[in-house]
């Protein structure tokens, strides 16, 4: 959840700003939230919590005697150097301020009746767009249930699958870790496609995690740890290698 402050002096602009606000983030549904609407720079910072790179709204020509927008968005830039700041005035040509004092201005809305609820949108519209370009893409894992407990294991992590003594079990292998569960190779290799490799029938390897073959020995060294290698399996190692150069 993104947290939104707004800090506009004029209590009718700052009301109509936090209506269009509330509007569109209900009808987009975006993960975001107002937690701070104020005529008070002083009350806007004493609101900040312990989150960061929130979204910050400022007027520029606060009637206060210690803060501008400028400076209150100076002092948000050291709480929350990562924090996104939009700037609302009356005056355009201010805009050029914010380089002045070196504020990376996400956009600068000029407070015109017939623009403020589409300027306002686009913003919000904009910096969503940023937020789903820099979000960390999701990491993917492989979940085993052992008992009553249910593990999720990053595949980024898992060297291979193995079949274990005990009947329908699978072992599955990390760099610093083993784990017994209930399960088919057969199954997982389905399940998981080209980004493992059924090197013999009783192991299922990470392709990315192969350091070395002993194609004389069938061996292959996968995460320091050695698997068998078929044959058959071999022989469709050497030409998936050969279609990846």
């Amino acid at each position: 959840m993104i947290d939104l402050y707004l800090c506009d002096d004029d209590e009718i602009i700052r009301r109509q700003i936090q209506v269009i606000l509330e509007k569109k983030i209900l009808i987009e549904d975006y993960d975001m939230q107002i937690v701070c609407s104020t005529d008070s720079a002083g009350t806007l910072l004493g609101a900040l919590g312990n989150r960061r790179q929130n979204i910050y709204l400022l007027d520029v020509e606060l009637q206060d005697k210690q803060w501008d927008g400028f400076l209150l968005g100076r002092e948000l830039r050291k709480r929350d150097p990562h924090g996104t700041l939009v700037y609302i005035t009356s005056f355009g040509h201010l805009a050029c301020r914010t380089f002045q004092y070196h504020l990376e201005a996400f956009d600068y809305i000029v407070k015109t009746p017939d623009r403020l609820e589409t300027s306002i949108h686009h913003c919000l519209e904009a910096i969503q767009n940023r937020l789903l370009l820099e979000r960390p893409a999701p990491v993917q894992v492989y979940t085993v249930q052992t008992g009553t407990s249910l593990h999720h294991i990053p595949l980024d992590e898992i060297l291979f699958f193995e079949t274990a003594f005990r009947p329908h079990h699978v072992l599955v292998h990390t760099s610093n870790s083993r784990m017994d569960f209930l399960g088919s190779l057969n199954e997982i290799q389905a399940s998981l496609g080209d980004r493992f490799f059924r090197s013999h029938r009783a192991y299922l390897v990470a392709f990315d995690k192969i350091q070395k073959i002993d194609w004389k020995r069938g061996t292959l060294n996968v995460g320091g740890r050695e698997c068998l290698l078929s044959r058959t399996a071999g022989r469709k190692l050497q030409k998936r290698m050969e279609a990846s150069l």
